[in-house]
């Protein structure tokens, strides 16, 4: 696979596959342009080359067709104000008079093209909607790593017509974040996994215990584990379908050495509604009419002290129900572990990053993902789309 300095960008037409999928308030204000801000360095770079950048991009969830709502014009604007140039928008994506923009277009100019997802041809990757799309430009760059894991037009069909194709400058960190992380880690590797249900990360769990030396269990997936092993978890959340995969999961750990964490206290409540309710108890404690929603004060120091000589950290999902402020702690405690620890952190996921930088320690790690579903894509052990149309 070329690096993004391996193409020849000058007077080129270059096809951008951004991920400007920014959220929008009531008014239509950016509320977030962390996914802009993340694009600017590729985009800077093939100015800088004198290229012409005709940038794409999905908005929202438009059903197929146009909807003003779920225009591009917001990031336009955007983007105009952080590059010091003006950003055209196309008033759609396809078409001669969108083919006649991109050649008027001027050396180190900038057209963003309306909404991919208006035309519902984008996610089921039409081929003459792909090739319609690669008529567009000379060099093909994909930059979004948040929708890697998707095979539509704009991700797997356009690169297709491309010989002069890369990823770009986001794409190309994520990547080489993850191979720090999982491919060729400093060792002791502590994979730290949360979130509601372990059936969503179950194949990543198992392509995990091949490599990971610790696994730490939180949020509503360790339910599933206690539950697996006899633990009454009273009117918890988890997944009795699992318990013969989960046994098996952990007997392969074992068998490796790795050394398995999980909760032995949590704090639970009626419901996830009740307020002011919220206390510690043992794990084998779980009253039959409360239910687990966050680890307990000894299961995060213990789960301090499993971090401690990590020389990586990969974490992705919350240890607890973390958007009530009541069960949100143990969230919080491992955000401030990992922070401190000395080892490479690396985080994917949209609600850990979302906590992370409600607490403004995003500096404190070494990198954070831009990518959900693509980072878990990667854990699970699978070839992105996005990466395998650019080999």
């Amino acid at each position: 696979m070329k690096n993004l300095s391996d193409l020849t960008l000058t007077d080129k037409r270059v096809l951008v596959r951004a991920d400007l999928n920014v959220p929008l308030n009531d008014e239509r204000a950016i509320t977030d342009d962390n996914r802009i801000q993340q694009f600017l360095p590729t985009l800077r770079h093939i100015l800088d080359q004198n290229g012409r950048a005709i940038v794409m991009s999905h908005l929202g969830r438009p059903a197929g067709k146009p909807d003003p709502k779920a225009s591009l014009d917001t990031v336009a604007r955007t983007l105009s104000e952080h590059l010091k140039v003006d950003v055209q928008l196309a008033p759609k994506c396809v078409g001669p008079d969108i083919k006649e923009m991109t050649n008027a277009l001027p050396a180190g100019g900038v057209l963003l093209l309306e909404n991919l997802r208006f035309h519902k041809e984008e996610k089921a990757n039409d081929p003459a909607f792909a090739e319609q799309l690669a008529q567009l430009g000379d060099v093909y760059v994909n930059d979004a790593f948040a929708t890697a894991h998707r095979a539509h037009a704009s991700i797997v069909g356009v690169p297709k017509h491309f010989t002069e194709k890369a990823p770009g400058l986001l794409m190309q960190k994520e990547l080489d974040y993850f191979e720090k992380a999982l491919l060729s880690p400093q060792r002791p590797l502590c994979v730290v996994l949360g979130g509601a249900k372990v059936s969503t990360k179950l194949n990543a769990l198992i392509n995990l215990a091949d490599k990971a030396d610790k696994v730490i269990i939180g949020g509503a997936m360790a339910n599933t584990f206690l539950a697996a092993q006899g633990f009454q978890m009273g009117r918890s959340l988890y997944e009795p379908a699992l318990f013969p995969k989960i046994i098996e999961l952990i007997g392969t750990l074992a068998r490796r050495g790795c050394q398995l964490y999980l909760p032995v206290d949590c704090i639970v409540a009626p419901s996830l509604k009740s307020e002011g309710l919220g206390r510690a108890v043992p794990a084998q404690e779980i009253p039959a009419d409360s239910m687990a929603l966050d680890i307990g004060p000894a299961t995060s120091l213990l789960y301090s002290e499993a971090l401690q000589n990590a020389e990586t950290i990969l974490w992705n999902g919350p240890m607890g129900a973390f958007e009530k402020e009541e069960f949100s702690k143990g969230t919080t405690d491992m955000i401030e572990h990992i922070a401190s620890a000395h080892g490479l952190s690396v985080v994917g996921g949209g609600d850990t990053d979302a906590a992370i930088h409600k607490m403004e320690l995003e500096h404190k790690f070494d990198y954070i993902s831009t990518g959900g579903g693509a980072f878990l894509a990667l854990l699970e052990g699978e070839t992105l789309p996005a990466i395998a149309a650019l080999s």
